[in-house]
């Protein structure tokens, strides 16, 4: 890296050879972040950098890590995304998502939001915050300054240096770290106890929830130690003008008992979180063409020429597809759990497999298509990401021996991988064959 790179204080900085930095869009301890371009595709982005020195001085290396490895994994439209990641000798640099709409506090900071307009924004973060928890991912410092406004007005949840996996909890089950902000921070965070993230976010959003429809705090004093015990005793008043709707659902958020306290299903389940708001034009547009595109996808063998045969295999198709051969792992990141694609061998004929992949549709009442060689399977609910759709095509390596390939065609990745594991994965265990196992006669 060149002198220039290395100082992105210096005009219109490169780094390496692809992102030119800009202005100053903020910064904290030990970090800057700048607007940027990438020169290669022309995307704005923002750079985020960050000294490697100072880092490792306060010990806080393993915290930018984690930050690194959630914000990989919580692929999100509420949730910055993050492009890429880059190091020098003395700096590390993260390319995210640009976000233009600043945050969402200084909305609030002009006064409280309509119940319509809060809603929207709520359902946002709710619909954020549960994928991170469907991930393992607690974010614990969850606030209005953390969460951004693109220049539609969606709402991005931003800077997870607090977050934590459900792999760091103790033998009992709970967090034990007490970090947030304290006017956000829930009772049990408090009581130095022992924690559930998720049930501590949830108290979070409240506390952001009260926020957006006051305009001021649920819990206040200038007193520190004062306001932990209002905290801890969940005392606060709605003002006269939230519905009873709002009143009743942001009592249950903040609940000081974590155990009673509502769950992001039943959240999502109230009457006032499903009220219905008014979608622009461009956004019905949009989820018209996405559901058209879905049903679509599902006809994709009405299209296709029937096929009597399966598609013949060489030496190289083998090794690319049997599980034993697979060389993916050498390459990729992805956690074995998180792929989107499984290979396996079987004996016997396609109409063996295809009659199986049957079953199991049935069973969970999938919708199931199938010709000769191929077999689309789709979930009549919306998941995370729409209806979940599983294809599976089938190759010949000989007569009476075949490779399946089984992958997500559309929906939610988690979905589909508990679905392989949990449905797919057990009824075909009787012609199920990997490379360590013999091939079933």
């Amino acid at each position: 890296m060149t002198e220039k790179e290395e100082n992105p204080n210096s005009h219109s900085a490169l780094l390496h050879g692809k992102y030119e930095l800009g202005r100053v869009l903020g910064h904290g301890t030990f970090a800057k972040v700048y607007h940027a371009k990438n020169l290669k595709d022309g995307k704005n982005v923002a750079m985020k950098v960050v000294g490697k020195e100072k880092v490792i001085k306060v010990g806080m290396m393993e915290q930018i890590k984690r930050e690194i490895s959630v914000m990989k994994m919580v692929k999100h439209p509420n949730i910055v995304q993050i492009h890429e990641v880059m190091a020098s000798k003395s700096k590390i640099y993260i390319a995210m998502e640009l976000v233009r709409g600043g945050e969402l506090f200084n909305k609030i900071v002009k006064g409280r939001l309509k119940e319509d307009v809060a809603r929207v924004y709520f359902q946002q973060l709710i619909s954020a915050v549960d994928f991170c928890h469907s991930r393992g991912v607690y974010h614990r410092d969850l606030k209005p300054e953390n969460l951004l406004l693109d220049e539609d007005g969606n709402l991005k949840v931003s800077d997870f240096g607090l977050s934590t996996f459900g792999e760091h909890m103790r033998q009992d089950g709970l967090l034990h770290t007490t970090c947030g902000t304290p006017a956000y921070v829930s009772p049990e965070v408090i009581a130095k106890k022992g924690y559930d993230g998720a049930k501590a976010d949830i108290w979070s959003c409240g506390v952001i929830l009260y926020v957006l429809l006051a305009g001021f705090l649920p819990f206040q004093d200038d007193n520190v130690v004062n306001m932990y015990k209002k905290i801890y005793r969940g005392d606060f008043k709605c003002p006269p003008w939230f519905s009873s709707e709002a009143k009743r659902l942001i009592t249950k958020l903040l609940d000081p008992n974590p155990n009673t306290r509502i769950t992001i299903s039943k959240i999502m389940d109230s009457s006032w979180f499903k009220k219905p708001v008014q979608k622009s034009v461009a956004r019905r547009k949009k989820e018209k063409e996405e559901e058209e595109e879905e049903e679509k996808g599902f006809g994709f063998l009405e299209n296709e020429k029937s096929s009597t045969t399966p598609t013949t295999m060489n030496a190289f198709h083998i090794i690319g597809l049997s599980e034993g051969f697979d060389l993916s792992p050498l390459f990729e990141e992805k956690k074995r759990e998180e792929r989107e694609e499984v290979r396996f061998a079987t004996a016997g004929t396609p109409s063996r497999v295809i009659s199986k992949l049957e079953q199991v549709a049935k069973a969970v009442k999938f919708d199931v298509k199938s010709s000769d060689t191929k077999v689309r399977l789709q979930g009549q609910e919306r998941g995370r990401k729409g209806k979940l759709g599983i294809a599976a095509d089938i190759y010949a390596v000989t007569p009476s021996f075949m490779v399946v390939e089984v992958k997500k065609d559309r929906g939610d990745t988690l979905e589909y991988n508990e679905f392989w594991s949990k449905e797919l994965r057990p009824a075909l265990k009787d012609i199920f064959w990997t490379s360590a196992d013999p091939p079933a006669a």
